[in-house]
């Protein structure tokens, strides 16, 4: 056994429920074969069950357990038919590595089963727990030859090759759908005598796959491989197995392939060595044409510090190490800097530094003595390199502000949030307070108290309704049924408190606090949440115990917290690591730089300045550049990567000016960054592995209007290995299975997502550097559902641009009707006819017209990801006074005329809006009146009509009638007369609803 080796795969194969019947009488014999890793492990045959129950626990060895979210389980699910006949299969589930738990905190999660290919007809689930459990390495004597080990290990081998064997024996006896190709090579290793097992049949999605090119190897030196790697390689080809390695691959080979590499000169001064030196602290100072830096103050003589300089600011092609002793400070003054005493300095030629680059190893420092009077030796390195340096990231950059740990590049995660339901239900034994009003009504009198109950979780809370409590009965419990939902954060506030108020005396009778450490977790809405009592804690004085309530509470695990507007939304996994599955791709960004940045600053200067970064945000990762000082053209060159598990998901970038890193300068509070634009690329708009280079306008909305603030540069990419998932994800639903079979209402969901956006923007916040509410929230549209006039027109605009077709077919019905083009009324009169006689040919038709419409219009598709537009926002569309309304806060802050002003506008704006529901609703009320004798006449017509349409079409053909029909709506319009038909003004004259409203 290797070294991570000591860790093993418990699968619990528990049951199945509604599997297709597939042995011809209505049922089927079930067994469930488990891949993992080249190991293979079979369940026993429950006989014509088509709900069958396992319950068996199947053990692998998990040979390296880093490599073990890369990993896929597969269970196969099939038909045993006895009689050496083929096994029929009934379907399968791939679960991902990465949902593996721990021993201890696995759930029973079902499973629908999937099809092999599209010809599989499967139907069912599987409920299966999947856990890991991690084993102390055992210890080895000494005493031991270097040979004994190798003869144990050929021993177990050789035992574990008997039941493997036997298996084959078994396999061999029923066979599983087997190729032929498959057959012979299995046939070939049963002759090499290798304990791998043939391989499962294969689909035709399997072979589309094995086509697919398989990714680059890594250019370093690959991992040693371990010794139980050896022993068992997995014989399946290129499968989903292998995305997350992809992604691994991509990122480990082609790091920093799509954006430029920019070269740095680093410089690392570790320490100093001085024989007769005094205990004076010493430091050291990089000089290279005008840039000057020093080391931090140190009496250990120890630094270990790393400088970058951009070199192409380099206007010195000589480089100087200097190292200073620092002179005493005397009394309250600091000591002069011509005070400080030279130990020595060492120069370099720039143009015999090394140059280096990742995968080589990091450049070895070396001491070099120093020239001068003190004999004194300092440790450097001295080497140019790029941004993918690993030293790149801790060192004082030359381009951003030296070593500020505000404007450094970090990459943030978003917090794991989780619903949290309590299910309030009824209460028992209650002791009610006295009353605070002595002419309320007291506990076994005559009134009724009304009850609620309360919950509060980390400052959400949340009240049920009243019930009503009849206090002269004595068995009386108040019953309530109702949910309260929560936002909860890992990790997790320590107690969810639970109150149970009288509201009719405004008191509290009992409260209760729950740790959500003890709270159940659960992944559906088929295993219900255990009911539990909780003894509710009253006043410490006169009544330690008020009585007892119960409830359920849970994690649930199968919701999507939103975090972010549903419309623009990177990530909708559920909650639970157990559900995940997958990635099916990678997304690469790189940030190239920007242009034509407007001044965000008026103190730094005549033209003031700008210390710009950029945010990405996708799923629950957030990456952050390093702040370029002082330019309007900042280069960044920095590239990030995620995985991909929905390609109808959004990227979000935003650019901010950095105001937090002088806050020491004279600030008693951090200033809040200033937004300078932001960019979305939708990522279902990208072809695959292809790199997009593109430049996107920054467009940023202001009280004053709104304004250019300049360009971004970006490089994109998204590269999926397998099409057939990829085009698979476009039929599976968006949200977890729970959305839809107990879906939370629309106003629940808005504000459980504030409260969700709270709490990323609070643990953002803590970060080291903090990333700012004010840019979570602006990454997070945290104001999209405000009102605003701008985004209302904008709105009315996209109904109309989806309208614009139907009003333009419209249009051309009315001019064919009008007879305003003959060739093309005629034409339509021939369609009629041959749409008539032969009707089985119009369906087929009209797909093959809009398949070639759609092939025409290929040629004008969009050749790239479009970023934000400023013409549909209609940013230009609207005044200084609407856009000062926008940017209002609530409640309103401005004076009492111009509010009076902006609500005048409103009402405007709503009774139009109000009419136009009012006409709306009345023709729905019309058609109703038709068949509700409210105008009894109206009505009796309509009666007649019914019943003489029916005589006609029972004696006249169909094809007769649309013929006729046809015929008499495309007539000529001098048969036609100018008032309105008999039918539209009888529709006119029935009674709607609104002679009724007061």
């Amino acid at each position: 056994m290797t070294e991570g080796g000591n860790r093993r795969l418990v699968v619990e194969v528990c049951s199945a429920r509604s599997l297709m019947p597939k042995d011809g009488q209505g049922t089927a014999s079930a067994y469930v074969m488990v891949d993992f890793d080249g190991q293979r492990r079979r369940t026993k045959t429950r006989t014509r069950d088509l709900n069958p129950q396992w319950d068996e626990k199947l053990e692998f060895l998990v040979h390296d357990p880093e490599t073990m979210a890369g990993e896929t389980l597969e269970l196969n699910v099939y038909n045993d038919k006895k009689g050496g006949k083929r096994n029929t299969f009934l379907g399968k589930v791939k679960i991902s590595g990465a949902s593996f738990a721990k021993a201890g905190s696995e759930t029973l999660v079902y499973y629908p089963l999937e099809k092999r290919s599209v010809f599989s007809q499967v139907k069912g689930e599987i409920g299966v727990r999947v856990s890991y459990v991690d084993e102390d390495p055992p210890l080895v004597p000494e005493a031991k030859t270097e040979g004994a080990p190798a003869a144990e290990e050929k021993k177990t081998t050789e035992e574990e090759k008997k039941p493997e064997e036997e298996k084959k024996t078994e396999e061999a006896k029923k066979p599983e759908e087997a190729k032929p190709e498959e057959k012979a090579s299995a046939s070939k290793d049963e002759k090499k005598k290798q304990p791998e097992k043939p391989k499962e049949a294969t689909s035709e999605a399997d072979k589309t796959k094995e086509e697919t090119p398989k990714p680059q190897p890594s250019p370093g030196p690959p991992p040693p491989p371990s010794p139980a790697a050896t022993k068992e390689q997995p014989l399946s080809g290129l499968s989903d197995l292998e995305i997350r390695p992809f992604a691994g691959e991509r990122a480990a080979s082609n790091s920093y392939d799509i954006v430029a590499r920019v070269h740095y000169l680093f410089v690392r001064v570790l320490k100093v060595k001085h024989d007769g030196a005094s205990d004076r602290p010493v430091y050291a100072q990089v000089v290279i044409g005008s840039h000057s830096v020093r080391t931090r103050t140190a009496k250990s003589k120890d630094w270990d510090q790393v400088f970058a300089f951009h070199k192409g600011s380099l206007n010195s092609m000589a480089l100087e190490v200097s190292v200073y002793e620092e002179k005493p400070k005397e009394g309250d003054d600091k000591a002069a800097a011509g005070e400080d005493v030279s130990l020595g300095s060492v120069s370099f030629d720039l143009s015999e530094i090394p140059k280096r680059s990742p995968p080589d190893s990091p450049l070895a420092p070396q001491w070099y003595t120093l020239e001068g009077e003190h004999d004194v030796d300092v440790m450097l390195a001295v080497w140019i390199g790029t941004q993918v340096d690993e030293a790149f990231q801790e060192a004082w950059q030359s381009d951003s502000g030296g070593l500020n740990v505000h404007t450094r590049c970090k990459a943030y995660l978003s917090p794991k949030l989780w619903y949290l339901r309590l299910t309030v239900i009824q209460t028992q034994d209650l002791h009610l307070p006295p009353p605070a009003d002595p002419k309320s009504p007291r506990p076994g009198g005559a009134g009724s108290t009304e009850l609620l109950v309360k919950g509060q979780l980390s400052g959400q809370i949340f009240r049920t309704e009243r019930a009503p409590l009849i206090t002269s009965s004595s068995s009386a419990n108040p019953t309530w049924n109702e949910d309260l939902v929560f936002v909860a954060a890992e990790p997790f506030e320590p107690f969810l408190t639970v109150v149970l108020e009288d509201s009719t005396n405004c008191q509290a009778v009992g409260h209760a606090k729950v740790p959500l450490s003890s709270i159940h977790r659960r992944l559906d809405d088929r295993a219900e949440p255990p009911a539990r009592w909780l003894n509710l804690a009253g006043d410490e004085e006169g009544r330690p115990y008020a009585g007892r309530l119960q409830v359920k509470i849970c994690l649930e695990g199968g919701y999507h917290v939103l975090d972010e507007a549903a419309h623009v939304a990177s990530d909708v996994r559920a909650a639970s690591k157990q559900l995940s599955k997958p990635p099916i791709g990678l997304l690469e960004v790189g940030v190239l730089g920007a242009t034509n940045l407007v001044p965000m600053k008026t103190s730094g200067g005549a033209g003031g300045s700008t210390d710009a970064y950029v945010v990405l945000k996708y799923g629950p990762k957030w990456a952050r550049t390093r702040t370029i000082i002082d330019q309007f053209n900042p280069r960044w060159n920095e590239q990030y990567s995620w995985d991909v598990f929905d390609p109808c998901t959004v990227l979000t970038i935003g650019v901010f000016d950095n105001c937090r890193f002088k806050t020491g300068e004279n600030r008693p509070t951090p200033a809040k960054d200033a937004r300078i634009g932001k960019v979305r690329i939708r990522l279902s708009t990208l072809d695959t592995d292809r790199v997009y280079i593109n430049s996107y306008a920054l467009t940023a909305v202001q009280p004053a209007g709104a304004k250019k603030m300049g360009e971004i540069e970006l490089a994109i990419r998204f590269s999926c290995p397998s099409w057939l998932s990829l085009l698979a994800t476009y039929g599976s639903p968006m949200l977890p299975r729970m959305h839809y079979v107990r879906p939370l209402g629309p106003a629940q969901q808005d504000a459980l997502r504030h409260t969700a956006m709270r709490h990323v923007a609070a643990r953002l916040a803590r970060s080291e550097p903090p990333l700012g509410p004010e840019v979570v929230h602006h990454m997070l549209d945290t104001d999209a559902h405000a009102w605003s006039v701008r985004r209302s027109r904008a709105n009315w605009a996209r109904v109309v641009g989806c309208l614009t077709r139907a009003a333009a077919a419209a249009r051309w019905a009315r001019g064919v009707r009008t007879w305003a083009h003959p060739p093309t009324t005629v034409l339509v009169h021939v369609l009629l006819i041959a749409a008539v006689l032969c009707p089985q040919v119009i369906l087929p038709t009209a797909a093959l017209y809009l398949f070639l419409v759609l092939t025409w219009r290929f040629r004008a598709r969009p050749r790239g990801p479009a970023g934000m537009d400023p013409r549909l926002s209609q940013v230009d569309a609207v005044g200084s006074d609407e856009l000062d309304e926008e940017f209002d806060g609530f409640p309103s802050s401005r004076p009492a005329d111009v509010v009076r002003l902006r609500y005048d506008r409103l009402r405007a704006v709503a009774g139009r809006a109000q009419t136009l529901l009012g006409d709306v609703a009345a023709q729905g009320e019309r058609l109703e009146a038709l068949l509700g004798w409210r105008d009894p006449r109206a009505t009796g017509i309509f009666a007649g009509f019914c019943l003489l349409s029916s005589m006609v079409l029972y004696s006249v053909p169909f094809k007769a009638l649309v013929l006729m029909a046809g015929f008499y709506y495309l007539r000529h319009p001098r048969f036609r007369g100018d008032m309105p038909s008999a039918g539209f003004n009888f529709f006119r004259r029935l009674p709607p609803m609104s002679d009724r409203i007061l």
